[in-house]
């Protein structure tokens, strides 16, 4: 049995990702595949314990470099319990962020080292890395205007502009080095030339993989 695929989509806060993962999910599920639909932080139990520590703690002053800790301590156990053992039967999983996100948060916005984050990645991971990320590329102003529409903001929604524009920055500098896996979608246009977009990728990449 083949390895399963792994897809992520990632992109600032309000890019519309999060809205995409279940037309990613159908379109596979199309082919025959049987997909699992899962995001970072998060995915499983203790995943999830730490992505509310993450993402709503106010009471408890967490630092870049523990942020950055944390969240390769659930995509360990992410990966341990969840993600590589359905790839190893087939299956394929599309995950809302991954270590892109790490790279992007992190080390654009808070600054952590990349060669810091490089080692976590290799020791978490070894040699897996998606297939393919679909990376829903927005303005600052706008995810964030996006995003404040929708819910009270959470720990980092409440981040300046400034710091997703250092977010941003590092995901379209990742596009530029690895522009075969990273495939950059304008998510400044409207939802239904978004999803265009998003199937045309995804019918480029499905034709080379079948």
């Amino acid at each position: 049995m083949s390895r399963g695929l792994f897809i992520t989509l990632e992109g600032i806060e309000g890019a519309g990702k999060s809205s995409n993962l279940s037309h990613v999910q159908d379109l596979l599920a199309r082919t025959g595949r049987d997909v699992i639909v899962t995001r970072e932080p998060g995915g499983t139990a203790l995943g999830e314990r730490i992505r509310e520590l993450l993402l709503h703690s106010r009471d408890v002053d967490i630092s870049a470099d523990t942020e950055t800790l944390l969240i390769f301590a659930a995509r360990a156990d992410h990966l341990q319990k969840l993600v590589s053992p359905a790839l190893a039967q087939g299956k394929s999983v599309v995950c809302d962020r991954f270590t892109d996100a790490t790279f992007a948060y992190q080390g654009g916005g808070r600054r952590v080292a990349h060669k810091r984050i490089a080692t976590l990645e290799t020791w978490v991971q070894g040699e897996l890395r998606p297939d393919l990320t679909l990376l829903f590329d927005v303005a600052a102003k706008i995810g964030l205007e996006r995003a404040g529409n929708r819910s009270s903001p959470d720990r980092f929604e409440r981040e300046d502009r400034e710091f997703f524009e250092r977010v941003r920055q590092a995901y379209l500098e990742a596009a530029r080095r690895e522009p075969a896996r990273i495939r950059v979608i304008d998510a400044s246009a409207n939802p239904a030339e978004v999803r265009s977009q998003v199937d045309r990728v995804m019918e480029d990449f499905l034709r080379g993989v079948d």
